[in-house]
């Protein structure tokens, strides 16, 4: 196998990881180039991954404790720490995962107090066309906020919550399982600043989505509802945005307090299944 290497995408964000197996144990100098590579470029892409989810388990919790996602109803048969992101259905005509994560803009788990750190999705079966999923970079949409937008967003908060587009999901996917009152209870709304501060590299990021994101607190509904769309629109300006075409076995990693993310979608006849681990991170500031 050739030396670790991390090669940059000619892109606002991103790189592959090469010569690297991860159903191989990980020596720690080479956890540490990794660990760094993904605070630089955001988004990692380590090819060709024959690994287990054990081993996805695993490597994911090198990084960090594991959340459970809140549709229990979608997680792996055995490894509870891992959501199915799937069209495909069984013999009954019943989802064997979700089937419509990510059809909005957003961050893994911004409605939770502790928002994810990064999430890690490992192709299992994928379809012959798109399928694509888009990442947009938020330190550069802060850093090239116009002047107007960021002295209307200083100091503000904003409220996120798992339930905002819920109901719309539902409709438009009638399989879409309704939430429990324990469920419910999981994810219940939080507030969390509009700018956020990495706590391992100290850059400035926005910190909302069109998914999530319901309302800016203190602000009359109008402003907050106008300025909230203003910051999406830049959030995802074209300069700002990775392209991912998976290739079979792909496991990207991804940090979710620098980007937002969007599954592009795919014919509906077309098989999609992987396999989605996420990262506990810390409370924003």
């Amino acid at each position: 196998m050739s030396p670790l290497q991390i090669q940059a995408f000619d892109a606002p964000l991103g790189a592959e990881v090469i010569g690297l197996d991860l159903a191989r144990p990980l020596a720690d100098q080479a956890f540490v180039r990794i660990h760094r590579a993904h605070l630089d470029h955001h988004v990692l892409v380590f090819r060709d991954q024959r690994i287990t989810p054990a081993q996805q388990i695993a490597f994911s919790r090198r990084f960090g404790p594991l959340q459970i996602h809140v549709l229990h109803q979608f997680q792996l048969a055995g490894f509870e720490e891992v959501l199915v992101v799937s069209n495909i259905k069984d013999e009954h005509g019943r989802p064997i995962g979700l089937g419509d994560a990510g059809v909005y803009w957003h961050s893994d788990l911004s409605y939770k107090a502790h928002p994810s750190l990064g999430s890690m999705l490992h192709a299992q079966e994928l379809p012959e066309t798109g399928g694509d999923t888009l990442f947009a970079n938020m330190h550069m949409a802060w850093d090239t906020l116009p002047a107007p937008l960021r002295a209307a967003t200083a100091g503000l908060k904003a409220e996120h919550t798992y339930l905002a587009k819920y109901a719309e999901l539902q409709k438009r996917s009638p399989w879409r399982p309704d939430l429990s009152d324990e469920q419910k209870a999981q994810v219940r709304p939080v507030v969390h600043p509009v700018v956020r501060t990495h706590p391992e590299t100290g850059r400035k990021a926005l910190f909302v989505s069109e998914h999530f994101t319901t309302r800016l607190v203190g602000v009359p509904e109008d402003e907050s509802a106008a300025l909230l769309r203003e910051l999406f629109a830049h959030s995802v300006r074209p300069e700002h945005l990775y392209r991912h075409a998976w290739q079979p076995h792909d496991m990207v990693f991804w940090d979710n307090r620098s980007l937002m993310h969007l599954a592009a979608g795919c014919p509906d006849d077309q098989r999609r299944k992987l396999y989605r681990t996420t990262i506990e991170g810390d409370v924003p500031y």
